[in-house]
């Protein structure tokens, strides 16, 4: 079996629709964590404060959990487990008090601690109390504070499981993803060299084998059997024109995105300012060069010594005013820009709180949200939710790509400072 299995992760690994390459090695993948990080720990904080309320729609809980399934395919859906059904009463967390604040200690406890068996006690503890309607669904938030430890969790991911070991594993028991996850470990220690440590990979692999794109390697020593599934794996090349083409699409996203940084990064440095690139961009191709090229190399000790510094790096543009640190040194960040391509907003906007409430003297840096002229109802749309209330506190304004495109050779030429920019952008909250 696992010399087939390998066989089909190598394959697997090579198709440009598979959720190896269009999901797991995606960049806004980790990108996110933090940020989806951040929302828990802001959901148990309303929890601990008996400020959660009673209603899904709106709470914290739906901001982070609205985050996950936007994750691209493999968390599709992610949200459906937490919508309340009134007519069920499930899930049971927003009409029963001690069941959600069972909820509560479950998110912080896994939060906080690091060890398999502290996660796994963690689970059993919040099994036994049979809160109605919560389920291993939850595993797709531990997965983002544990992706080592706990894989994700989905009708495909089980049927995948169950395809590639022949169990019999059913979904809404906590008992039953227990047990697969020892299997997906188990499977993951095997083939390691070909898939991650990250559990991301091997899930991803079963989400891909469930949903039918690969048939699962024969658990026999049929070799027609074996012949028929090289057959199979074979065809799937042969198949996946119309993903080639949905990659494709893909890149073109990023490359827009990366597009947007580019014009960014040469207004900063027209303007008169020294400009950082998000560290996970940096290296990305444009118009024959990189992102970073002109960019400083490194963020001045003011920022490299704050709390939020993770975040911060990979905020996808910095200005920073020049001089502070003698001579060429960048200084303090005058403004901050997040370019929304097609993305939730709320990953940039919790690296954009970061700098503005984690770094000394940073208070009054100017924050952007970067995004198509058509986006700007569903940025404030999004800003509305109960868990942007501090954005207000910070005039974040709407920078649409139209007024950037159609002013930014001007700006270069004639503006100073952020007044030009902040002429063709808008106030959101």
């Amino acid at each position: 079996m696992y010399d087939a299995l390998a066989q089909l992760i190598a394959r697997w690994k090579d198709d440009p629709g598979g959720a190896y390459r269009s999901w797991f090695l995606w960049d806004q993948r980790i990108k996110n964590f933090r940020s989806i990080r951040v929302g828990i720990a802001e959901v148990v904080r309303e929890i601990d404060a008996g400020t959660f309320g009673n209603v899904y729609k709106g709470s914290s809980l739906e901001t982070v959990v609205h985050s996950i399934a936007e994750q691209r395919q493999i968390f599709k859906g992610a949200d459906h487990a937490f919508l309340w059904k009134p007519k069920l009463r499930i899930p049971d967390i927003y009409e029963s008090a001690e069941n959600q604040r069972a909820f509560g200690r479950f998110l912080h406890t896994c939060s906080c601690c690091d060890t398999e068996d502290a996660v796994v006690r963690a689970v059993r503890t919040l099994a036994d109390r049979n809160i109605k309607g919560l389920g291993p669904a939850a595993a797709n938030m531990l997965y983002f504070l544990h992706p080592t430890l706990v894989p994700p969790f989905n009708t495909a991911i089980v049927k995948g499981y169950n395809a590639v070991t022949g169990s019999k594993v059913k979904l809404g028991s906590w008992e039953q993803y227990l047990a697969m996850r020892a299997g997906v470990m188990r499977i993951n220690a095997e083939h390691r060299a070909l898939l991650s440590n990250d559990l991301g990979a091997v899930a991803g692999l079963l989400f891909d084998v469930g949903l039918g794109r690969y048939q699962a390697p024969p658990r026999s020593g049929d070799t027609d059997a074996i012949a028929a599934w090289e057959a199979d794996l074979r065809n799937v090349r042969d198949e996946s024109a119309a993903a080639v083409k949905a990659q494709k699409i893909a890149e073109q996203e990023d490359r827009s995105h990366a597009q947007v940084q580019g014009w960014l990064r040469d207004l900063g440095r027209s303007l008169g300012f020294d400009v950082w690139v998000a560290a996970n961009d940096r290296n990305r191709p444009l118009e024959g060069g990189r992102l970073c090229d002109g960019c400083i190399d490194a963020l001045p000790p003011a920022l490299e010594q704050s709390t939020g510094v993770e975040a911060v790096r990979l905020i996808d543009v910095l200005w920073l005013e020049r001089g502070e640190f003698g001579g060429a040194s960048p200084g303090r960040v005058a403004a901050a820009f997040e370019v929304e391509h097609t993305t939730s907003i709320y990953s940039g906007i919790v690296r954009m709180l970061d700098l503005a409430l984690g770094v000394p003297d940073h208070a009054g840096v100017r924050l952007f949200l970067v995004a198509p002229d058509a986006r700007e109802d569903d940025v404030r749309q999004q800003l509305a939710r109960p868990a942007f209330r501090r954005v207000a506190d910070f005039a974040v304004r709407f920078l649409p790509y139209g007024e950037l495109d159609k002013h930014r050779e001007t700006m270069a030429r004639f503006g100073t400072g952020l007044k030009a920019v902040e002429a063709v952008s808008r106030v959101l909250v």
